[in-house]
């Protein structure tokens, strides 16, 4: 049987833990965050989002939220770059690469294509001495304490700040580009958030 109590404590344990990890990003907006912000900001092309597994989750919402706040994004998986996809990428472009690690061998053997490209690299790692962070023009640190799961193994409080920060650049770019409620409604023709603009 099922100890509700046990229950309760482990999953606001759960919550607590994502929270604090969110919490310990704000000491981290620095001058990376501030460069990161105006690189994507003076971008001329698209914001490519790119990860593996969960990270390619968290990056396809945040291409999503990108592109639905007035920065055009979208997501490229990194094994589709190997058949064709890495034509999508233009010489304006501007590629955000997520990987926890900073070692996701998938994501590491196209970057160097990216850079014979001269296409700016946005990292975001939990180690600034990761061969992402040294792929990158800027890195952005996603390090977590420990994950949230009682095994201290799955993807929880690190994709939560994955996402989080995500959206903190989404909010900085919304300020930065004077983003307005009827901007948003134009991005929004349909559904209750573009009635709401």
């Amino acid at each position: 049987m099922i100890e509700k109590f046990a229950i309760i404590n482990k999953a606001a344990e759960c919550l607590q833990q994502e929270a604090d990890a969110i919490k310990a990003l704000i000491p981290r907006l620095n001058e990376d965050f501030t460069k990161a912000v105006e690189l994507i900001h003076e971008c001329k092309g698209k914001v490519v989002v790119t990860g593996v597994g969960k990270s390619g989750h968290i990056g396809s919402k945040i291409a999503a939220t990108l592109a639905s706040t007035g920065t055009p994004a979208f997501f490229l998986n990194p094994l589709d770059a190997y058949r064709g996809d890495l034509g999508m990428l233009g010489k304006e472009d501007l590629l955000l690469a997520i990987s926890y690690s900073g070692a996701t061998e998938e994501l590491l053997r196209f970057l160097p294509l990216i850079q014979d490209k001269h296409i700016p690299i946005i990292g975001m790692s939990s180690n600034p001495n990761s061969l992402l962070a040294k792929y990158s023009d800027v890195h952005l640190n996603i390090a977590v304490e420990r994950e949230a799961d009682p095994l201290n193994l799955v993807p929880t409080s690190s994709t939560t700040v994955t996402l989080a920060l995500g959206d903190a650049l989404a909010c900085a770019l919304i300020e930065a580009a004077h983003f307005q409620p009827t901007d948003f409604a134009m991005l929004h023709p349909g559904g209750d958030l573009g009635r709401k603009s």
